[in-house]
């Protein structure tokens, strides 16, 4: 591999002849890429980008923040820019010359119902400790997050994974073909988004399955066979060529889940892998992390990454922000800890949360507060009243909710695990003070549109405050 660590991201010049654009001012070094002018870096490529707004509008001010170049339709002030028919085809094109000139780089790709944002994050802290890598920040998946992605991906670095996801059907073989990935993964199939596709989770199954039509010729491809739908993915593998490479609980698998055991810093796994037994340390608790920490190894071992190296990462894997992040809240007369699921939630993920919770050991009581899961469709009743019976086998205590979707749920609870149903997750937030007890371990669970998120900061704010009597 050349020597490049002196040289930038790009250049203007290497941008216009990259986009088929044409370059109007000095050519300068790039040091970034971006489209929102409130996070310009100074040296960085402005993308003025099409959306709710007209991206032009914002050029100045991403040159009075320190923008290098900007990347255009038509003629800005302010400073050096590429003119391109289209920026948001320029930025395709970027994305494809990034991974055009770098084939040394082994390219990873994951997508899936629940799970793609931590399984992604979880393969770049192994792909970090292997040597130079690069990958999906945020839940950067979709037209614009990936291949802006793939345009900010340093020529020498060794190893890069990309997060792939979908609002509706067509979405996700695109994307998987700007990657090109040695390896994709699909973590698992469940009904999420399924108001787009009219078999429901059998379009679901599909969708994830497109994730293998970008792999390069001879890749891996990585299925949950686990999964109703297993069928599906593995077909899709097999029709593309793909080294087929299965995680779940059967013999069969590649990669097989022997034993999940959750504790206070986080839970021992026993596992088959290649037919060899593995016990490791996980620093996350959640029940779903068992295959999940499958998954992460197969993917691992097929971008060449040790598996010593693949184990060390998932043993400091943190939880990310709103996806389980623990902590403890200190009340005046006592502590109650604080599980953050609010960012996503679906029928798979409640069902995961609820036994993980269940599986807690607490000296005053296992409480879920809820918001809607969206996106569901005509289905969206019963699966939110469907919760209830997965509430009962964790043996949970106490449920409040908010959201007219969860009142669904909340009218199927018997009334001794009803608490506080509330409209909106706005209101709930507002009476967070009444929802918690000393001694309880209390998860907040939502669709990030519903609002999950104001209840867990709610909750969370109430360190070094009292509870009143009624709530004991």
């Amino acid at each position: 591999m050349p020597d490049t660590s002196a040289r930038p991201l790009w250049t203007a010049a290497e941008v216009a002849a990259a986009t088929g654009g044409v370059l109007h001012g000095d050519d300068r070094p790039i040091t970034g890429v971006t489209y929102n002018s409130r996070e310009i870096v100074p040296g960085d490529l402005f993308l003025a980008l099409k959306g709710a707004r007209d991206g032009h509008e914002f050029a100045s001010a991403a040159f009075a923040a320190g923008a290098a170049t900007a990347l255009v339709e038509h003629p800005v002030d302010g400073g050096s820019y590429v003119v391109v028919p289209d920026t948001l085809h320029g930025l395709e094109a970027l994305g494809v010359a990034a991974r055009e000139r770098a084939p040394h780089v082994k390219r990873g790709a994951v997508t899936g119902s629940v799970g793609k944002t931590s399984v992604t994050q979880a393969i770049k802290a192994g792909l970090d400790l292997a040597g130079p890598a690069h990958g999906s920040i945020k839940s950067y998946n979709n037209h614009i997050g990936v291949p802006l992605t793939l345009a900010r991906m340093p020529v020498d670095i060794r190893r890069a994974v990309f997060e792939i996801g979908m609002n509706a059907p067509g979405e996700i073989a695109p994307l998987s073909r700007f990657v090109a990935p040695h390896a994709a993964c699909v973590t698992t199939v469940g009904p999420v988004h399924i108001e787009a596709f009219a078999d429901g989770e059998a379009g679901v199954a599909r969708e994830k399955a497109c994730i293998f039509q970008g792999l390069v010729s001879g890749g891996a491809a990585v299925a949950n066979g686990d999964v109703a739908f297993s069928n599906v993915l593995c077909d899709a593998a097999r029709s593309v060529g793909a080294r087929l490479l299965t995680f779940g609980t059967d013999a069969d698998h590649d990669a097989r889940l022997l034993d999940f055991r959750p504790d206070s810093e986080g839970a021992s796994v026993a596992a088959e892998l290649f037919g060899r037994r593995i016990d490791y340390r996980l620093a996350q608790s959640g029940a779903h992390w068992g295959l999940n920490s499958l998954c992460v190894l197969l993917m691992l071992d097929a971008l060449d990454v040790s598996l010593d190296t693949g184990l060390e990462a998932l043993a400091g894997f943190q939880p990310l922000a709103g996806r389980g992040q623990t902590r403890m809240v200190t009340l005046a007369d006592g502590d109650f800890t604080l599980i953050d699921e609010s960012y996503n939630a679906n029928p798979l993920s409640m069902a995961a949360g609820f036994k993980t919770l269940g599986a807690r050991s607490v000296s005053g009581r296992r409480v879920v507060v809820l918001t809607d899961m969206l996106e569901l469709g005509d289905q969206s009743r019963d699966l939110h009243e469907g919760l209830a019976a997965p509430i009962d086998a964790a043996g949970l205590d106490l449920v409040h909710a908010a959201g007219p979707e969860m009142r669904w749920l909340y009218d199927a609870l018997p009334v001794s695990r009803r608490g506080v149903w509330r409209a909106t997750a706005a209101e709930l937030a507002a009476e967070a003070v009444m929802l918690v007890a000393p001694g309880d371990v209390v998860m907040v669970k939502g669709s990030n549109g519903s609002k999950a998120s104001l209840v867990a900061k709610a909750l969370a704010d109430l360190q070094g405050r009292d509870t009143p009597p009624a709530t004991r």
